[in-house]
């Protein structure tokens, strides 16, 4: 058995090793100056026009890619092992996104500061994003919770990053490809600055190693045989969180090669680098001459394995109906519907009446009945939408954290209108519905296909839409520069807006929302009857598989709706169901009439903050739901046990 792992050991270290030179010899001869591999073999050892290509920026960015590959990878190993969770890497986690945002920050507002020290303000970054994740997803580190918290942290950064570049666009201007993760070096600064840094922690985390395999026995072992459990924790947390770090200051956020890489350390570094070398060399190879993000190329080839991951995960682990929580002395609806149209009535009239520096209680003219009455309906219909959806996804998933951004169909619907966009340009923006329509059945069609025969397990569909979303964001990036979108333009569709809604919009936004709450209402008895968990609800006679097949479609179609009208506009769903729960308690269908209203409420209150704080210029409506509805999930994130 030994004899057989050494082999194994072997072959995959000699492997390894002939892979990376031949996608290192590719990697070479790519880009806008066109030489064969011959060229570079011969031309390479004397001065001229290829050895000056190859040595001041083939080289240095070949070099920084192995560098921080295996800097990734040995990170995403030693997460795993101490979250014994085998979906933890610095981009589940969102330390990549934590330090990438301090990045942002300090190149905005101490641009001198992050010239000389790029690597400090990334590493208070993860530093903060991993304490709380620590903080969030309690001791037992149960994956799901792990995966769920690491998702809404990086959303919270990402919402604050995207609103930080687009209020100021000048001075972010560069930040676009480079926060998608890409290997560009104009000199060797990178790697004379990474190197050193990344080969000591490397050699620390070696030393770790034996301790790290002592404490995957359990900490209670760990203690038992003598070993300072806290000591070794914090130094391998460190370690991990300076990799990360690292990579982030030179290369940007990339995700993914954490959980590809096999967890033998020395292995895990080796073909960390081959993957990302391998995704740089497929991205200029799709897109010649163009930067494709190398971040973005991960995602694409890892979404795939995470979903192989995320299925396995959830098979392993015992079925559990967690807790959605409410209310035992619920708000009578008679009560709480006139005080929600009040408030309603509130922001409505102030959204109509102030467009940010002066007041006009004219609705009829030009200007309001055009312009500004059709955005404001046009944002509460949609934010009506989302919030029902929300409801329906977290009763039937049993998951309170649930909603279609987590299920991805958010991100594959708005991968969908990127991907018609750039295969018919000339497209009028009436048909990107059909777009988003299509990339979020595709993302039913998997969540559909993968857990059919679990039954639906909740706890699998989750960690399915979170690998699901990850392919859809980085399929969305990587088709944002093959159609060279302008950075503002692209942000604002991701980021997702009411910006310049018209009649039009009204119009289908109530036919699409006509069409949908007939069965939306329809199946919140079946709602109910879940509540009680699947054993109950099956011996009440309720078919569990057809109710959840059911619910998935309605919920699904109703935010491919939302999507096709506004963009990617994610938190609504899951911010107001959980408002709403704690007034009205349980029960789906005043939960979601109470929930509708408050989720046109927040998206109308939004879009009129976005529109004023920095008029005449717009920030896009979803990145304002994101930065109010955050730090209510990581509160109630922190409550739930």
């Amino acid at each position: 058995m030994q004899g057989k792992l050494k082999a194994k050991s072997f072959v995959s270290l000699t492997g390894g090793f002939f892979l990376l030179f031949a996608l290192s010899v590719i990697h070479l001869t790519q880009g806008q100056a066109d030489y064969s591999i011959t060229d570079l073999l011969s031309g390479v050892w004397t001065e001229g026009r290829i050895q000056d290509i190859v040595v001041s920026l083939r080289l240095p960015r070949l070099a920084i890619g192995i560098l921080a590959g295996g800097a990734l990878a040995v990170s995403g190993a030693v997460l795993q092992t101490l979250t014994n969770n085998p979906l933890a890497s610095p981009g589940t986690l969102g330390i990549n996104a934590g330090a990438f945002f301090f990045v942002v920050l300090s190149t905005i507002f101490f641009p001198g500061f992050i010239g000389g020290f790029p690597f400090a303000t990334a590493l208070v970054g993860a530093v903060v994003s991993s304490l709380l994740v620590i903080g969030l997803a309690g001791k037992q580190m149960d994956p799901v919770r792990v995966a769920l918290t690491g998702m809404i942290i990086s959303l919270l950064f990402a919402s604050m990053t995207g609103t930080m570049q687009l209020l100021f666009e000048n001075e972010t201007n560069g930040l676009f490809l480079w926060g998608s993760g890409t290997l560009v070096q104009l000199n060797w600064g990178g790697v004379q600055f990474a190197a050193p840094v990344i080969l000591v922690t490397f050699a620390a985390v070696l030393l770790l190693a034996k301790p790290m395999d002592i404490l995957s026995l359990g900490e209670d072992i760990a203690s038992s045989l003598g070993q300072n459990v806290r000591l070794v924790k914090l130094a391998a947390w460190g370690t991990a969180i300076v990799l990360a770090a690292t990579t982030v200051s030179v290369v940007g956020p990339i995700g993914f090669i954490g959980l590809m890489a096999p967890h033998i350390l020395i292995h895990s570094f080796l073909w960390g680098s081959v993957m990302l070398i391998g995704a740089d060399v497929l991205g200029r190879l799709i897109q010649p001459g163009q930067e494709v993000p190398a971040g973005a190329m991960t995602a694409l080839i890892g979404g795939p394995w995470l979903l192989y991951l995320a299925w396995k995960t959830a098979r392993s682990m015992k079925r559990g109906e967690r807790q959605m929580g409410g209310t035992t002395k619920p708000v009578r609806l008679k009560m709480l519907v006139p005080i929600l149209l009040a408030a309603i009535i509130i922001v409505t009239t102030l959204a109509l009446s102030f467009n940010g520096s002066a007041w006009n209680f004219d609705w009829l003219s030009p200007v309001v009945w055009e312009f500004r009455v059709p955005r404001v309906l046009t944002a509460f219909i949609v934010g009506v939408m989302l919030a029902i959806t929300g409801v329906i996804l977290q009763g039937v998933l049993r998951n309170p954290l649930a909603d279609a951004s987590v299920l991805g169909v958010t991100s594959m619907g708005g991968a969908g209108a990127m991907l018609l966009l750039v295969v018919f340009p000339a497209i009028p923006p009436a048909f990107l519905p059909l777009g988003a329509t299509l990339g979020a059945s595709l993302a039913l069609g998997i969540i559909l296909l993968t857990a059919w025969k679990n039954n639906f397990q909740p706890m699998l569909v989750a960690l399915m839409g979170i690998a699901i979303s990850a392919f859809g964001s980085a399929a969305t990036q990587i088709l944002v520069v093959k159609a060279k979108l302008a950075v503002a333009s692209a942000l604002v569709w991701l980021s997702g807006s009411t910006y310049a809604k018209g009649w039009d919009d009204v119009q289908f936004a109530l036919i699409l929302f006509a069409l949908f709450i007939w069965p939306a209402v329809y199946i919140t008895r079946s709602l109910d009857t879940l509540t009680f968990g699947d054993d109950v609800a099956a011996g009440l006679g309720l078919n569990i598989r057809s109710t959840r097949v059911w619910a998935l479609v309605v919920g699904v179609a109703i935010s491919t709706a939302a999507v096709s009208i506004v963009g990617t506009i994610g938190f609504i769903g899951l911010v107001a169901p959980h408002i709403a729960r704690r007034l009205v308690g349980f029960r789906h269908l005043p939960l979601m009439l109470s929930s509708g209203l408050i989720g046109g409420l927040l998206l109308v209150t939004a879009d009129f903050i976005g529109r004023t704080l920095i008029a005449p210029n717009d920030i896009p409506s979803g990145l304002i739901v994101a930065l109010i509805g955050t730090p209510y999930l990581l509160y109630l994130l922190k409550k739930m046990k």
